[in-house]
């Protein structure tokens, strides 16, 4: 009967524990999906280049660090003629302090695919695909991928806070896109 009480109570202490642990800060880290979804395909004009693939994008809570500055009142005191003579003033501190915020990460999965690799144009042997990310705030960045060969060519890329996303597949050399730009494509747009 005694071993049964024990186990008993160990339960009810492991429960409590594991409980405990689902609700602490930690967890307010965890990612949550938010999107995932295919895009594509994408061509090239002349329908030599081809992209396609999947995004998925998560949620996650952290915590965005600032200095904030608060009115404190604190007492400041004189001596004259041998008595202490004191008054309330207001200044100005400055703190550390934080802010949960959400970011949304996300990853970019893709296969390009060169249709025209024995092109006799040496300009257009190589597929393109040029990704435009614009995030919430900041400057739109560009991310390329190329394929030069017969097989696909699988990529990926990841980032966060991307308000919209897009791809652009064209055809060029080894060093760059040269030319049938196809039209931009929607990989992600945050709702």
């Amino acid at each position: 009967m005694r071993f049964i009480k024990k186990f008993a109570v160990s339960a009810v202490a492991a429960a409590a524990l594991i409980g405990g642990a689902l609700l602490s800060p930690a967890s307010a880290n965890a990612a949550v999906p938010y999107f995932d979804g295919p895009w594509g395909s994408y061509f090239s004009s002349d329908a030599q280049a081809e992209a396609s693939g999947f995004v998925s994008v998560e949620k996650h809570k952290v915590k965005k660090w600032y200095w904030s500055k608060k009115h404190v009142k604190i007492e400041k005191c004189h001596w004259k003629n041998h008595k202490k003579k004191c008054h309330d003033e207001w200044v100005w501190k400055k703190h550390w302090t934080f802010k949960w915020v959400d970011e949304f990460r996300f990853t970019v999965k893709g296969k390009l695919t060169n249709h025209g690799w024995d092109s006799h144009h040496k300009k257009f042997r190589c597929a393109w695909a040029t990704f435009k990310v614009e995030p919430f705030f900041g400057p739109s960045y560009v991310k390329k991928f190329k394929n030069c060969g017969e097989d696909p060519k699988h990529f990926w890329f990841s980032g966060k806070n991307a308000e919209h996303i897009s791809v652009v597949v064209s055809r060029g050399d080894h060093w760059a896109p040269k030319g049938f730009f196809g039209p931009a494509g929607t990989v992600y747009d945050h709702a």
